[in-house]
């Protein structure tokens, strides 16, 4: 130890990082999720289970709780859908394929603001898509559709990771196995279906559970094109705890993000077990 560094001390910076800025909050988080935490009152007592009450009485957690899951599924869906196709259509290694899958990766790259904000801009009613359409529609203000049509736009920023990831799996199945397949008889369509997209089990376990809970997470492109409207039909989780912080109810604001940190937890595992038994079956 004396006259070698060693490996260990290497972590260091990175764990008192995540002690600071990870575990800490965390931490503090269960704490004051039981407690009348607020910005009109400088004291701070315990209430035990009063916030999840008052939050569960008036019905506004569980239908956050609900669009929020309704949103996660949506993404997981279009990403994952927008994201194999893609792959599927650009596999092979040519120079128009190569560059195209370069410009689908750049929305990865793009602040999710600076997307939602863009958005928001072509789908107002006397935006470029209506005038390019000839309509005159609302997209982010139908109360049924507009959570759809957010989806999609979360889903069009991150489809060109889930690209990425899909691609990877292609190209690490081996030709012997297609080479077999038409060989015994096959048709492409039988052979993609029968032995490439089964063995493509480990990029979708990957892709579903990270739209999951990335959109389950998120509220940088919900912010920038809906607020949470029309009449909070698309107000996920994140987007209720930042309207309540800051409203001065701290303490309820935190009790929200501790159901949130739940629910992902409740809903990673089960998903990822099940797709990596998926991948054992296949």
């Amino acid at each position: 130890m004396r006259r070698q560094t060693h490996p260990w001390w290497f972590l260091a910076p990175a764990f008192a990082i995540l002690l600071v800025f990870f575990f800490l909050p965390t931490l503090f988080n269960f704490i004051y999720a039981f407690t009348d935490w607020s910005g009109f009152k400088s004291a701070i007592n315990p209430v035990g289970l009063d916030n999840f009450a008052q939050l569960g009485s008036d019905g506004t957690l569980l239908r956050a709780v609900r669009i929020t899951l309704v949103y996660a599924v949506l993404v997981a869906l279009f990403q994952n859908l927008f994201g194999f196709g893609l792959a599927v259509l650009l596999e092979r290694d040519t120079r128009l394929n190569r560059v195209a899958r370069v410009f689908f990766l750049v929305p990865v790259l793009m602040s999710a603001l600076a997307v939602g904000y863009v958005f928001q801009a072509l789908l107002k009613p006397q935006g470029s898509l209506n005038g390019l359409l000839g309509i005159d529609y609302a997209w982010l203000g139908d109360t049924t559709w507009s959570i759809v049509v957010v989806a999609v736009i979360h889903a069009w920023k991150w489809m060109g990771l889930s690209m990425l990831i899909y691609l990877a799996g292609l190209k690490t199945i081996p030709e012997d196995l297609l080479e077999a397949a038409r060989i015994d008889g096959a048709s492409r369509a039988r052979a993609f279906w029968a032995v490439k997209f089964p063995l493509l089990a480990p990029a979708v376990t990957f892709n579903v559970a990270t739209a999951l809970l990335g959109s389950m997470n998120g509220f940088d492109i919900v912010q920038a094109t809906t607020g949470g409207g029309p009449a909070r039909t698309t107000e996920i989780l994140n987007i209720f705890i930042y309207r309540t912080f800051g409203q001065g109810l701290f303490a309820q604001a935190t009790a929200m993000s501790l159901v949130l940190f739940l629910l992902v937890a409740l809903l990673a595992f089960p998903v990822i077990r099940t797709l990596r038994r998926r991948e054992a079956i296949l």
